[in-house]
C-alpha cells in the first residue's frame, strides 16, 4: 500500500472491498473522491500489465489506471463510476460501449503476441481442438453422459474451429468476462473494468458473456430484438457482412469460454474449487445447449 500512498495522497485508512484467489482490491480515499488500489494474484498476473498496456492505447474505453506496476502485478486505478448492474444493465447502454470496445480490439490486434508473450492467456483458434483435448482429460463437475456428449462432439468442434479461422479475422484481447458488473458508469462515461479473465482470442467470443447476462438478468428471450440490436452494434466497427461469422463464433466461443474457465479452476487450490464449481456447471451446461444448435 506504500507504493500507492506515493502515487495519491490519502485522505483516509485504505478498506479491502474484495478478496479472491485471483485478486485483492482496496478503496482508498483522496481529495476529491476515492480510487481503488489492485494486486493481481497467481496466473492472473499478467491484468497489471494488460490493463495498464490497452489503457494507454485506447483512453476512454478502460478504466483510467493512475499508476501501474506489472512487475509486481499492482495498479492504481480511478473511480469509474457505478456497476450497469446497479443501472439494471440497460441494453441501451450495451450498445453505446461495444463499439468503443470493438475499437479497442482492433487496436490490439497488433500487439497479440505481445500480450501471449506477457502472459495472457493464448486460446486463438489454431490451438483451441488441443485445448478442448486438455479441457476432455479433466474431472469435470457433470455427468458422466454429459462428459460422454462433450467427447463426441470433439471432432466437430475441431471443424468448427478451423471454419471460424478461415474467415480470416486476426486474433486479439478478447474480455471473456464482459457482464453488467465489469462496465460502470461514471462522470466521464462507460468503462470497461477487470480484464482477468482476458485471453488472446476471437475478438466476438467477448458476445458469448455479454449476452448470456441480458438474457439472464434481464430475462431477455434469446429471440428479443435487443439481441440484433447490440450484435449490430458491436460489429458495426468490423464492417459489413459479418453477422455469419459472428453466430459460428458464438458457438465456438461458448466452448472456449468453458475452456478458460477450466484454465482458471486449476489454479485453484481444491476448497477454493469447490466454491468455484458453485457456478462453473452453469457455464458447463450453456456450452452442452449448443453442441447440437
Amino acid at each position: 500500500m506504500e507504493w500507492a500512498r506515493a502515487t495519491v495522497t490519502p485522505t483516509g485508512p485504505a478498506e479491502a472491498v474484495s478478496e479472491e484467489p485471483w485478486a485483492t482490491v482496496w478503496r482508498l480515499p483522496v481529495a476529491d473522491g476515492t480510487v481503488f488500489v489492485k494486486e493481481c494474484h497467481g496466473r492472473w498476473h499478467f491484468e497489471a500489465g494488460l490493463t495498464a498496456a490497452v489503457a494507454a492505447r485506447n483512453p476512454g474505453v478502460t478504466v483510467e489506471v493512475l499508476a501501474a506496476d506489472p512487475a509486481r502485478a499492482r495498479l492504481v486505478l480511478a473511480d469509474a463510476g457505478v456497476p450497469l448492474v446497479e443501472l439494471g444493465n440497460p441494453p441501451e447502454l450495451w450498445c453505446e460501449v461495444l463499439p468503443r470496445y470493438a475499437e479497442l480490439q482492433r487496436t490490439e490486434t497488433a500487439h497479440a503476441d505481445e500480450h501471449v508473450t506477457a502472459g495472457v492467456p493464448d486460446l486463438r483458434l489454431v490451438g483451441l481442438p488441443a485445448e478442448y483435448e486438455w479441457f476432455l482429460s479433466l474431472t469435470l463437475p457433470l455427468g458422466s453422459d454429459d462428459v460422454a456428449r462433450l467427447r463426441a462432439f470433439a471432432p466437430e468442434y475441431a471443424r468448427l474451429s478451423a471454419e471460424l479461422a478461415a474467415a480470416g479475422t486476426p486474433a486479439t484481447v478478447q474480455h471473456d468476462d464482459l457482464h453488467h458488473r465489469n462496465v460502470f458508469r461514471g462522470r466521464h462515461g462507460l468503462r470497461v473494468l477487470d480484464w482477468g479473465d482476458t485471453s488472446i482470442a476471437h475478438p466476438f467470443f467477448s458476445a458469448v458473456v455479454t449476452f448470456r447476462f441480458l438474457e439472464e438478468h434481464n430475462v431477455l428471450d434469446p429471440l428479443d430484438p435487443w439481441f440484433t440490436r447490440v450484435r449490430d452494434a458491436y460489429l458495426e466497427p468490423w464492417g459489413h457482412g459479418r453477422v455469419e461469422e459472428f453466430t459460428l463464433a458464438q458457438r465456438v466461443g461458448i466452448f472456449a469460454h468453458a475452456v478458460a474457465w477450466a484454465r482458471c479452476r486449476a489454479a485453484l487450490t481444491p476448497a477454493q474449487q469447490d466454491d468455484f464449481d458453485e457456478g462453473y456447471p452453469v457455464i458447463l451446461r450453456r456450452a452442452l445447449a449448443r453442441i447440437d444448435a
